[in-house]
């Protein structure tokens, strides 16, 4: 191998490790394609079947091998990818640049009449004020400064439940405040405690961890942290991959209380022993369906197994969605108290009522042409454009660059700069449409994106509604429009139906045609399968311990019932 330059490999690791990269060093037995080129002509590429053992590191892939049909490949140890050496910019410090934010929309006040029912034993009753929280005054002032004047139903509800020391499971809609509702009470515990962050220790010990599924949303929610915890001695932290490790290791190095982080790298940098778990009394899951189902389940049980985790009666845990199905809510079980308590602000899984949500019929080859009208009539608007693969994102936004539309697009292999580039020429306008795919559909909240077009619609309707849930943010009004192909977007029918009826959008009769030929419970049923739509705990229970305070509570019956 000394005379070979660059080395690709593929196969099994790719898929079986998909999205798993962690701290401890995995070894099992696979199978590998490995390729080979010599530099000083064009590559010769060859595939070889080869049995061995790997361990995976976040920046490079180390295999160990043996000898394998007279192909003595690896003599000693071979690293695949290049060296991360991305530093991203400092974020801005200037007071005016750290509490920028946007203001709310004209249905901000609506929030009010949303229905809420929180579950559980004794719940604390609501708060209809943030003076009611008995907050410190320097968390009042940042949180005016940020400009929070009016609580969401959420905050209302959560606020006072985590300052009570309570487990908590909530779910609202998108764009209703949940990154408040975990933070507030969290930093209030904190202050209240005189937590300080301690420079240059060998290991830091957060008091908080707060772990989302995207490097884009752990950004977002450090920044938030940074706003109200300004002017007081608690550092917030931010950890995600494609980023240096040196540079993530001199960040943590500098004081560490709340650590935002994205799964694998919070494995990783709790495996070199730079974070220590001991003193950690909040672990908070945003996005957590997400972060419980497949995708990041294993992870996270492997980080409540990690040496010095405090177990769950031991330390408060916080899960934060607006979509949380019934078998995620089981999951959940591992991680939360038995006590815990859950929150539903308005229908859960719903959409925003504040996006208008078209739906059109266009098959798979008039897709493009139907987009360029679209964006044409939409002009320089902010506007999202979903696809369901990263090869269709880059392609479609070279096209419609190609038609003189400023585009550009993020996904999950797009480097770390180039994504971070991506989103800053979106946000400034200097490229008013993004395609992306799912990495940018949960959380990521940019002002003025008022369209959403889903030109590719996703296989499971929880991604619907956060997709649309990039505009109508804050009571602003958005519109969603996506393009139906009865071909490959027929399993879709039937809940997209539902959604769009809940949130009393038209239903176009084809559409329904579709959902009903379709058949089956899910189509007739009033909840269908696809969400959970309360507590399921109760449906062993009932309701004797459901509890409301402050707002309208629903009658609602047992039958109701990668990024890193």
């Amino acid at each position: 191998m000394t005379n070979h330059n660059w080395l690709n490999i593929t196969g099994l690791f790719a898929r079986s490790h998909k999205g798993a990269n962690s701290l401890f060093a995995q070894s099992h037995p696979v199978s590998f394609t490995v390729e080979w080129g010599v530099k000083s002509r064009l590559p010769e590429s060859r595939s070889h079947p080869l049995n061995c053992f790997t361990t995976w590191e976040p920046d490079s892939l180390l295999i160990l091998g043996k000898r394998s049909e007279g192909f003595n490949l690896l003599q000693g140890p071979i690293f695949a990818g290049p060296k991360v050496t991305y530093v991203p910019p400092p974020p801005p410090n200037s007071e005016d640049a750290i509490f920028a934010h946007y203001q709310t929309g004209i249905n901000f006040d609506k929030y009010d009449n949303i229905l809420v029912e929180v579950s559980g034993l004794d719940p604390p009753p609501a708060i209809m004020a943030f003076e009611e929280a008995n907050l410190c005054q320097t968390l009042i002032k940042n949180i005016a400064k940020a400009g929070y004047f009016k609580l969401t139903p959420v905050q209302k509800y959560s606020i006072p439940i985590v300052l009570a020391g309570r487990d908590l499971m909530a779910c609202a809609q998108t764009g209703s405040g949940k990154t408040a509702a975990f933070l507030l009470p969290i930093l209030a515990h904190m202050m209240r405690d005189g937590v300080t962050a301690s420079q240059f220790k060998e290991q830091q010990e957060p008091e908080c961890i707060i772990v989302a599924p995207t490097r884009e949303l752990v950004n977002q929610i450090f920044m938030e942290s940074r706003k109200f915890a300004y002017g007081t001695c608690i550092r917030p932290v931010v950890i995600y991959g494609g980023i240096q490790m040196g540079h993530t290791i001199h960040q943590i190095m500098q004081g560490c209380n709340i650590l935002c982080a994205t799964p694998g790298r919070l494995l990783d940098i709790i495996g070199r022993e730079k974070i220590g778990l001991n003193k950690l009394k909040y672990l908070v899951l945003d996005e957590a369906d997400r972060m419980l189902d497949m995708g990041f389940g294993p992870e996270m049980k492997k980080l409540i197994s990690c040496p010095g985790m405090p177990p769950k009666d031991k330390r408060q845990t916080l899960m934060f969605s607006a979509t949380f199905p019934e078998e995620i809510q089981r999951l959940a079980g591992e991680f939360l108290k038995s006590d815990y308590l859950f929150v539903v602000v308005g229908q859960v899984g719903g959409a925003c009522s504040d996006v208008q949500q078209t739906v059109l019929q266009v098959n798979q080859y008039d897709k493009r042409n139907k987009l360029v009208e679209l964006l044409s009539g939409i002009g320089d608007k902010r506007t999202m454009v979903f696809v369901e693969t990263k090869k269709k994102a880059d392609f479609l936004a070279t096209f419609l660059c190609q038609e003189n539309i400023a585009t550009t697009s993020i996904h999950g292999d797009r480097e770390q700069r180039e994504r971070e580039e991506a989103l800053h020429c979106f946000r400034s306008g200097k490229c008013p449409v993004l395609v992306a795919t799912s990495v940018a559909a949960r959380g990521l909240d940019i002002e003025n994106v008022q369209h959403v077009i889903n030109f590719d619609l996703p296989s499971t309707i929880d991604d619907y509604v956060h997709r649309i849930g990039r505009t109508g943010r804050c009571g602003n009004i958005g519109k969603a429009i996506s393009f139906f192909d009865p071909y490959s977007d027929g399993p879709i029918a039937q809940p997209l139906v539902k959604v769009l009826a809940d949130a009393q959008q038209e239903v176009p009769a084809w559409l329904e045609e579709i959902a009903c030929s379709a058949g089956g419970i899910g189509f007739s049923s009033p909840r269908g399968n696809t969400f959970a739509s309360v507590d399921s705990r109760m449906v062993f229970r009932g309701k004797e311990n459901q509890h409301s305070g402050g707002f309208a509570v629903s009658n609602i019956s047992t039958a109701d019932e990668s990024w890193d």
